[in-house]
């Protein structure tokens, strides 16, 4: 099965390395390349990708109002977006998640951590397990957005006791491995906890499932890392 990726940076010589990069992996392939994000959306509709390698900051509509709109649009369900960043801009990081994104790489990863990166995103998980993404989470998503109201804790009423404390566990950071030897349970128990709830919650990745945890108070966050 090919993943197929859609790059959107308004930088011409960084996309023209990803496409080298990822199209050189038998198991990928680039199918577009947008320099904002009105024509990332635009080339989004059109082939469907099953990634959006998106930056934030382009010129004119620029990658947050790209992602929301992206993750928004029923048709696009699919479609998932990886945001491509720097450490400095961790707060339009934490708006781009609210907004639907998978999760994010900074702009100086390794070549093989960005397609495990992808790969990751298109298996369903996000990249939400190292220590600084656990900061940002803490930081910032456990704070509402400016105007916006926080989810209703009863929507997490359809879910198990088992599927919270997975859930919980989850919005930490901690990887499927971790959450089994925390309950006592096997890695594929914790995975088929995580799709069930996942499923009941109508969010369609890993990502969004953190998110809900800590817009609805199921995890409270604990103070920002040094």
């Amino acid at each position: 099965m090919t993943i197929r990726v859609l790059l959107a940076d308004d930088q011409a010589l960084l996309r023209a390395t990803f496409r080298i990069l990822i199209d050189s992996c038998e198991d990928m392939e680039v199918v577009g390349e947008a320099s904002d994000g009105a024509e990332a959306l635009d080339l989004s509709r059109a082939h469907r990708p099953d990634i959006v390698l998106m930056d934030i900051r382009m010129p004119g509509t620029d990658g947050l109002a790209a992602t929301s709109a992206i993750c928004a649009d029923p048709e696009l369900a699919a479609t998932r977006v990886l945001i491509l960043t720097t450490f400095e801009t961790e707060d339009y990081v934490a708006q781009a998640l609210r907004a639907g994104a998978s999760g994010f790489l900074g702009k100086d990863v390794t070549a093989d951590t960005l397609l495990a990166g992808l790969r990751t995103v298109a298996s369903g998980e996000a990249l939400l397990s190292p220590a600084a993404t656990r900061t940002l989470i803490t930081r910032f998503l456990a704070s509402p957005a400016p105007g916006a109201r926080p989810a209703p804790p009863e929507r997490l009423a359809e879910l198990t006791g088992r599927e919270r404390e997975v859930m919980a566990l989850a919005a930490q950071g901690r990887s499927n491995t971790e959450i089994a030897e925390v309950l006592v349970l096997s890695p594929l128990t914790v995975r088929t906890h995580i799709h069930r709830a996942m499923t009941k919650l109508d969010v369609r990745d890993r990502a969004q499932l953190v998110v809900v945890a800590y817009q609805t108070g199921l995890v409270q966050a604990g103070p920002p890392a040094p």
